[in-house]
């Protein structure tokens, strides 16, 4: 017996020196566990009416850990060259291979900086990350990619003008609120915030073609019937999605938002939800939130009936799916509705804050929405509401960053005065590129 005991003695110590460590209860890993990757296409070219399509799948090999536990795999990808310190990933969850969709990869690719139509080259590998926070790298291995510009022109000639809209019956800053092209021709829609009052369409924000109805709005019901030159149509305040038939001249009104909501979220799980807006450069949603660590869902309504998880921890959506695991941060969030995907990007939060605010100079801070189109650099507010007092634009809720207007006029300073605001509700731009500010009070 005494032979045995040192022979398992002289075996655990070659263990210890080919590689393994100790991670729990006798339980040896061996760091030198390998793992392979590959692609079933090392070239893709990505188009755009393609983006529900398969583009490639990535594969992978299970490390030799030396004992049996959960792993979770997660797709890094880089420029080429790229020393993944700020990669972009992917969900693998425990399998050994996911399939990218055309659109997802793209989003993914335009998020590492590369060019629309341009070729370029990518790495890829694969971490496994097992319980106890050990984790192992795979190979790196390159693709070569083309991505496609997701930015749509969904713009139309018409929009909602009324005193119920932010630019009143028209002829001042804010223009009417528009309307957009949609997959079916002739069918247009708007996202829009109302007050109590009256609204109509017209086109180019002239009054040379309009449309009006004799009866009031219809929401969540039957369609309207427009006519032209028609009369007012009176609503009631809410967010609502106008959807315009110009082949028929009909139209629906429909109580509308999306938003976030949870334990992640300002509000908790009894909300109101952080609201998403509108995105007509790639037709989703998208807002700017900040966490704490929880959970949160996306959800239609701030009511239950429509709610959206993720249950396979795959940046995909089902209905009444799983809750969404998020830790503290500021977010860029953005919910597609056409490929049920979300994401959840890290980033710089520009906020408003003041006494002028409803949060006071203490936050959080109301954020600005970055343009998603052809202007980085600027940001937006729609729809502020503020009272008298004063204001300053700072970034992620601290003071180390913060801008005001040293000479109250629209130029900013890097810890410049505050900038008095009266009681109002207004649509604000922020440009960092110029260091300005523009706010345009809604029409009263």
């Amino acid at each position: 017996m005494k032979t045995m005991k040192n022979i398992f003695y002289a075996l655990g110590l070659i263990a210890i020196a080919s590689g393994c460590q100790e991670v729990e209860d006798n339980v040896m890993l061996n760091s030198n566990a390998t793992m392979s990757v590959s692609l079933s296409t090392d070239a893709v070219l990505l188009i755009e009416d393609n983006a529900l399509s398969d583009a490639v799948t990535v594969s992978w090999t299970t490390p030799n850990t030396g004992f049996q536990t959960a792993i979770n795999y997660t797709i890094l990808l880089d420029v080429s060259g790229g020393d993944f310190s700020a990669p972009q990933s992917f969900n693998g969850a425990g399998a050994n291979e996911k399939t990218l969709s055309v659109g997802a990869l793209n989003n993914k690719l335009l998020s590492l900086g590369l060019d629309p139509d341009v070729a370029s080259t990518i790495d890829v590998k694969v971490m496994a990350q097992l319980d106890g926070n050990q984790s192992f790298m795979s190979n790196t291995v390159q693709m070569s990619v083309t991505p496609y510009s997701t930015i749509l022109n969904l713009s139309t000639a018409w929009g909602v003008v009324g005193s119920a809209t932010p630019g009143g019956w028209g002829g001042g800053a804010i223009l009417d609120v528009p309307f957009w092209t949609t997959a079916t021709d002739g069918v247009i829609v708007s996202y829009v915030t109302l007050r109590d009052g009256m609204i109509k369409f017209r086109k180019d924000n002239l009054w040379t073609e309009n449309v009006g109805s004799s009866s009031p709005a219809v929401v969540d019901g039957a369609a309207g019937t427009l006519e032209a030159g028609g009369p007012d149509i009176a609503v009631s305040a809410g967010r609502y999605k106008i959807t315009f038939d110009t082949n028929t001249l009909t139209y629906t009104m429909e109580t509308f938002s999306w938003g976030i909501v949870g334990s992640g979220t300002e509000n908790g799980w009894d909300g109101p939800d952080q609201l998403l807006y509108y995105n007509s450069y790639a037709d989703n949603f998208k807002g700017v939130v900040t966490f704490v660590d929880g959970e949160v869902k996306f959800r239609k309504n701030n009511n239950w009936d429509v709610n959206l998880g993720d249950n396979d921890a795959d940046l995909t959506l089902e209905q009444g799916g799983a809750n969404i695991v998020v830790t503290a941060g500021h977010y860029l969030v953005t919910l597609d509705l056409n490929a049920m995907e979300y994401s959840l990007e890290p980033m710089d939060a520009w906020g408003l804050v003041g006494s002028g605010t409803s949060n006071g100079w203490d936050g959080p801070d109301q954020k600005f929405l970055p343009d998603f189109g052809i202007n980085p650099g600027v940001y937006t507010i729609t729809g502020a509401t503020l009272v008298d007092g004063e204001i300053k634009i700072r970034q992620n809720d601290a003071w180390g960053v913060n801008y005001g207007d040293d000479g109250n006029n629209g130029s900013l300073e890097l810890n410049g005065a505050n900038i008095p605001v009266t009681a109002g509700t207004y649509n604000i731009t922020f440009d960092f590129n110029n260091l300005s500010i523009v706010m345009n009070a809604w029409a009263q």
